[in-house]
């Protein structure tokens, strides 16, 4: 069967899992090797000339991350890949690439696509650590970030206009933590309009609810970290793209030289959780729904921040891209700072922690953890006020969770 005309929930279970070496086991195994041994001399020589295929070591390649790559790449890939098959590009592949974090995958790429002295476009509203990365490691090696302060295609319009030079435009969307929603599809068109790529950050909606290379973008990001792996148990990046000589020399070669690979046990673990991701995402999705209905009509919240509401200023655009509209929530308290504070400190079946997309729900106060180190004035910019709260619903009994909003926002 051909993985690209299988549907969404085979190629969760089935993409990527035939891999030589395993003997047949029902689940691959996990490779749990630094190094790989060679037959003969002939054939080790071949394999790191790279006329054979096979493994050196597990900082080049391992067969766990091998088995993940092809798998996510099919899950972003396959609806792309069948259409320009059809249209007659039969050459036509997306690869993935897997990265020891979400960061290793960011850095690499775009260290893989720029040179000192570059500058890029990027939205304002991006997670924390994208941001410490543009704003204080990229300058260091002369890569300029140059801020678009919404998502809206006009505001992208003057920022390539004012920076005819720049070399490719960075978006995340949905975007953390204020769940801006950008049109991919027009920023891709301007994007290869001027000549440059477009890269999207597709953590919050993963594959199952938006596939930005159907709509133009170039390379595709993940921390695997979050829904992708989806049980809080491992630390992983990936990126996607049809450009797979780019892929295979710039990009695979920074992950080779600094060494942001993922380890055999942790690709094992995430390979394992995107087998039930598009389970896992209805159910985020069902029970985030009611939990948006359930702070709408709470006198103690203010703003709620979810692309499914009518009222979002980008809602027609995230109802065009995506198939639902995820698991994520921010929303004000009209307390601010203080009332943040409280309802962390409050709530009982939910978790305050950082990081979104585990089978549990996670709560946080991005004033106060994830863009505490981000510069006041660049957080205002993004609309992440004091009281902010970003929610990540998990898959719990929607009632025991409105029961310990009830009790935790009684006490703000």
């Amino acid at each position: 069967m051909s993985h690209t005309k299988a549907g969404f929930n085979t190629l969760s279970i089935h993409a990527g899992e035939c891999h030589p070496g395993s003997e047949y086991a029902h689940v691959n195994p996990i490779f749990q090797s630094s190094t790989y041994s060679f037959p003969n001399i002939e054939n080790g020589g071949k394999v790191f000339k790279g006329e054979e295929f096979g493994y050196i070591y597990s900082r080049v390649g391992n067969p766990n991350m091998t088995v993940l790559e092809n798998k996510i790449a099919a899950l972003e890939g396959s609806g792309i890949t069948e259409k320009r098959h059809a249209e007659g590009d039969k050459d036509f592949q997306v690869v993935g690439l897997s990265f020891s974090s979400g960061m290793a995958a960011i850095s690499s790429t775009l260290m893989g696509l720029l040179e000192p002295g570059d500058t890029f476009i990027a939205q304002t509203s991006l997670y924390g650590g994208t941001i410490d990365l543009f704003n204080n490691t990229f300058t260091k090696y002369k890569l300029t970030a140059i801020w678009v302060n919404d998502g809206d295609v006009a505001s992208f319009e003057k920022a390539v206009q004012d920076n005819p030079k720049a070399k490719l435009i960075y978006i995340e969307t949905p975007g953390n933590p204020m769940l801006t929603i950008v049109d991919i599809e027009a920023i891709a068109k301007l994007a290869h309009d001027h000549n440059m790529v477009l890269i999207v950050d597709n953590t919050f909606a993963t594959p199952y609810l938006q596939r930005p290379l159907e709509l133009g973008a170039d390379y595709v990001i993940h921390s695997m970290t979050k829904y992708i792996g989806g049980h809080g148990t491992s630390v992983g990046g990936m990126v996607v793209s049809p450009h797979s000589e780019i892929m295979y020399t710039e990009i695979i070669e920074n992950r080779h030289h600094i060494g942001g690979n993922p380890g055999p046990m942790d690709s094992w673990l995430i390979n394992m959780g995107v087998k039930t991701l598009p389970l896992r995402m209805d159910k985020h999705c069902d029970n985030t729904e009611v939990l948006v209905d359930y702070l709408l009509n709470h006198p103690k919240v203010g703003l709620v921040l979810f692309p499914g509401l009518k009222n979002h200023p980008n809602y027609e655009i995230a109802k065009k891209q995506m198939s639902r509209y995820g698991g994520m929530i921010s929303f004000e308290l009209k307390g601010g700072l203080k009332a943040g504070a409280i309802l962390m400190d409050s709530v009982k079946l939910m978790t305050l922690a950082v990081s979104l997309g585990a089978i549990d729900t996670l709560i946080q106060h991005p004033a106060s953890l994830t863009h505490s180190n981000i510069p006041k004035e660049h957080r205002e910019k993004a609309g992440i006020t004091d009281g902010l709260v970003r929610l990540s619903v998990g898959l719990e009994n929607i009632e025991d969770l409105i029961a310990d909003f009830d009790q935790a926002l009684a006490k703000v």
